[in-house]
């Protein structure tokens, strides 16, 4: 399994699909799709007050199906692997994601997996969902969909959260072999999951390489309990990061809002276990207590009063493309294989946008060269 970089598709509007056809030339491992109902961003910042970023698009949560948008991927390319990254399993019956994720593979003819997660209440509660015990709700979805496809004929089954009877999907996979399952997990019980379950697997949180072998090592372990190859897990990771072009343009960046904004995403023990009070309180959970409607402007001005640049400093890879580069080599040397370098620093307003595709691919290509004899 060769080291090699996958590619984000925003589901957002303005959506460009334009890029598809320099994204399946042979660059890329995959082709991710994020799928959300709302952002990580509070409404509240999203003003031309903290932003021009809020000049050019009036929400940040101006979301689009994944899978929808997968699926019109799926017929637009032809070469690269295409998945969900991540698809909740509470907003989506499991057996409409069995039967989705069948359709979308006939589509790409093979190239289509399934990412999944247990979801974030942000995207759940205010609809109305119920988001009680998401790691249990989580691993009996993933019964359901293997149920559903290893089966011949109508299945029953009586579950705590969903019930089949009778139920059927003949729908045959495409050549003969269901699509990949890839599993968004962090937490121990989601990492054991992992391992019966995933074909990849990737962690919400993993903060240091350590962390990041730890949490591999975990769902390896879980394989080989289960009578699975843990060599056949595709070991992934979204890297975010700062990137600028020098210390000056790095400092700026760390001084835009939205980019502060990214500790809203991290929970007050992880940011402790590396030295710091969170600017949000002790009892403060990370992106599972974000609700961006409900974050009034005061609470986010006292939150940015409090956030220090060395707290996002020493969360994520950050410096020049190349010095990013040799940081997510560390992971690699952890067990990474298919990194996703998100710089962050695109938050920083529209000039740092425009320039942040250059950025990515600059450390990509580095990347690549240090990993040029690994596999």
């Amino acid at each position: 399994m060769r080291v090699q970089p996958a590619a984000f598709l925003r589901t957002t509007l303005p959506l460009d699909l334009s890029q598809l056809a320099q994204l399946d030339g042979g660059r890329y491992h995959s082709i991710w799709l994020p799928d959300h109902m709302v952002s990580f961003w509070p409404d509240s910042i999203w003003t031309p007050e903290f932003t021009d970023l809020a000049v050019a698009s009036p929400s940040p949560h101006r979301h689009l199906d994944g899978m929808a948008v997968a699926a019109a991927a799926a017929v637009l390319t032809e070469n690269v692997p295409l998945v969900t990254s991540v698809v909740d399993t509470v907003r989506r019956h499991p057996a409409l994601l069995a039967q989705s994720a069948l359709t979308i593979d006939h589509l790409a003819k093979g190239r289509f997996v399934l990412g999944l997660g247990s979801g974030e209440s942000e995207n759940i509660e205010p609809y109305g969902f119920e988001f009680s015990r998401p790691v249990s709700r989580f691993e009996e979805a993933l019964q359901v969909i293997r149920l559903l496809w290893d089966s011949d004929g109508p299945v029953d089954f009586d579950g705590r959260y969903h019930r089949l009877q009778h139920a059927r999907l003949d729908t045959e996979p495409y050549d003969g072999r269901f699509p990949p399952i890839w599993i968004g997990a962090s937490g121990p019980r989601s990492l054991d999951i992992a391992g019966r379950y995933a074909d990849g697997w990737w962690p919400a949180g993993a903060w240091t390489p350590e962390d990041y072998a730890a949490k591999l090592a975990r769902v390896k372990a879980s394989a080989d309990r289960a009578g699975r190859d843990p060599e056949k897990i595709t070991p992934c990771f979204i890297q975010v990061c700062i990137i600028g072009r020098d210390d000056t343009e790095l400092a700026k960046i760390l001084e835009a809002p939205l980019v502060k904004s990214f500790l809203l995403q991290v929970s007050a023990q992880t940011l402790s276990a590396f030295g710091f009070q969170h600017p949000m309180g002790e009892d403060w959970g990370g992106f599972h207590d974000i609700d961006p409607g409900v974050l009034t402007r005061d609470r986010i001005v006292e939150f940015l009063a409090g956030v220090e640049p060395e707290m996002i400093l020493a969360m994520v890879p950050h410096g020049t493309p190349q010095q990013v580069a040799h940081t997510v080599k560390e992971f690699v040397d952890a067990g990474l294989r298919v990194p996703k370098i998100l710089d962050y620093g695109a938050m920083a307003g529209l000039d740092y946008a425009a320039q942040s595709a250059r950025n990515v691919r600059e450390a990509e290509d580095e990347l690549m060269e240090l990993c040029g004899g690994i596999s």
